[in-house]
């Protein structure tokens, strides 16, 4: 009996050392009492004898080695020169909070202290210094990254695996899939290759290599955690358009990740790390890749057009659930509900109506938006995919003629680029010759932008004017508009058009 006291008095004292040490240590700031059931009884011999026969997904016998072996060599370090708004707001990162989601986060690293000049100077935001990933995917120098780690670049320079740097080149960008595809001017180059997605299932194994915290050459390893998930980062640079169906993973990866490569236990890619779930702005759990599928199509898009070539069935949608379903008085529970259909667009044309529920595209189920999403981003304008819905309680399947944003099947070409006179204090961009037809104009050059300088302070153009004369003489690119301008004594007449009020023409006229 006295023993049984000891033990009892032992326990109690215990128990009381043991919450007072978690008290100490902050890790119970308030105790909650909950009610335990008592803990079962394990059978372990009859546990062992049925464990034999269940499938595990084990890590493979040769590690990683093999997958990081094959995928290192292809994944670049990318520095990245840019302004960044909001320049001090947060230790010197110069990140706008209210930019990111609460939740979740991009993975561009801004590194502390990175900004050139020190804030100084005439007001304008200093260049910094980002960090972050890219994946070789052709050995002619073409390089996939993110479109977030490149937006807004004044210089990107890529430090291959063997710290060989180049200068790159902007090829094209997708802000609807946060997908950008850059170039060097090199040869040789290793690369990966594209595996399907598609077929990748939760809980295999996945590995990410990067430059996190630019520690060059990086490589974690995790699980497939889920697929199809939209976490509404990528809305915000890409608007209703944006495909949101990331690979979710626990393989650890952080700011300076952007870009890199997610690939497979063959070291094939299977995506591209965008993007982590953590209240800090570092790892804490989950990370969020775009899949191999969306980007292998946007990449082809970018390098052949240097636009992606969205396919748009032209219907509004929302997902399905149990309240709302009950609203509509519809007998199910998930599935993706037209809310209304375009006039004119694939979706009328097919005989989609209002109140449709879509289940799925060409055999593959798509309960929720994102997933019916990723399915038609996957196609081109003129692209016909196979529409299953249903409508008061029967299932169908039409045939839908995919189209572009202007309603039709044709090719989106990229808006030009803008060009800066520098005297004049605006930029131009030519115009093209469907806009000449379009307008009835010859020829002409449009104003892009005005910033300080000449034009804003001795006129009233306003951007959009097109100017189809200099002096008289005709224009007929940006360049002939520059000659002309060089050429030019010290008064300088400008001639044109408002695209909006074409009967008018306006005149201008400037001193150099």
């Amino acid at each position: 009996m006295k023993n049984l006291l000891l033990i009892i008095l032992a326990a109690v004292v215990g128990g009381f050392a043991a919450l007072g040490g978690a008290q100490y240590l902050g890790l119970n700031q308030e105790i909650k009492y909950v009610e335990v059931q008592a803990p079962q009884v394990t059978n372990y011999a009859n546990f062992a004898e049925s464990s034999s026969t269940v499938n595990v997904n084990p890590a493979p016998s040769a590690g990683f080695a093999i997958a990081a072996e094959k995928a290192l060599p292809a994944v670049v370090h990318i520095k990245v020169s840019k302004e960044v708004s909001g320049y001090g707001g947060r230790g010197g990162q110069g990140v706008d909070p209210d930019e990111i989601p609460d939740a979740f986060r991009d993975l561009f690293g801004i590194p502390e202290g990175g900004g050139q000049g020190g804030g100084q100077g005439g007001g304008s935001s200093p260049l910094q210094q980002g960090s972050g990933s890219g994946v070789i995917i052709s050995p002619d120098g073409y390089i996939v990254t993110n479109n977030h780690v490149v937006d807004g670049a004044e210089t990107l320079e890529v430090i291959l695996n063997d710290q060989q740097t180049y200068q790159a080149e902007v090829i094209g960008v997708d802000p609807t899939t946060d997908i950008a595809l850059i170039k060097i001017d090199a040869t040789n180059l290793p690369t990966v290759q594209f595996a399907d997605s598609d077929k990748l299932k939760i809980g295999e194994w996945v590995v990410a290599v990067g430059n996190p915290f630019s520690l060059t050459s990086t490589v974690t390893a995790g699980i497939v955690s889920a697929k199809g998930r939209s976490i509404d980062i990528v809305r915000r640079s890409g608007g209703e358009l944006a495909i949101e169906s990331f690979i979710q993973t626990d393989a650890v990866v952080n700011p300076g990740n952007s870009g890199g490569a997610l690939v497979d236990v063959n070291g094939d890619l299977v995506g591209i790390n965008t993007a982590i779930s953590s209240p800090t702005g570092v790892f804490a759990g989950y990370s969020f890749a775009v899949p191999s599928a969306i980007v292998k199509k946007v990449v082809k898009d970018l390098r052949e057009f240097g636009i992606v070539q969205r396919g748009l069935l032209g219907a509004r949608i929302l997902e399905l659930n149990t309240a709302f379903a009950k609203e509509k008085g519809i007998d199910r529970d998930n599935g993706v509900y037209v809310s209304e259909v375009t006039e004119g667009s694939a979706a009328e044309k097919a005989g989609l109506l209002n109140g449709d529920v879509i289940i799925g595209v060409d055999g593959v189920t798509t309960l929720r938006n994102s997933e019916l999403l990723e399915q038609l981003g996957r196609h081109r304008p003129g692209d016909i995919v196979n529409i299953e819905f249903e409508r008061d309680g029967t299932t169908k399947t039409v045939s839908a003629e995919l189209r572009n944003a202007n309603g039709d099947t044709g090719v989106i070409r990229p808006e030009p680029k803008p060009e800066s006179i520098v005297e004049l204090g605006a930029d131009f961009v030519g115009l093209d010759e469907s806009t000449a037809n379009r307008l009835n104009l010859r020829s002409g050059v449009t104003v892009a932008d005005i910033r300080s300088g000449v034009i804003a302070e001795q006129t009233r153009i306003r951007p959009g004017f097109i100017i189809t004369k200099v002096n008289g003489q005709p224009v007929k690119s940006v360049p002939d508009f520059q000659r002309l301008i060089d050429k030019s004594e010290s008064t300088i007449s400008l001639e044109g058009v408002y695209p909006d009020a074409l009967s008018r023409v306006m005149k201008y006229g400037i001193i150099k």
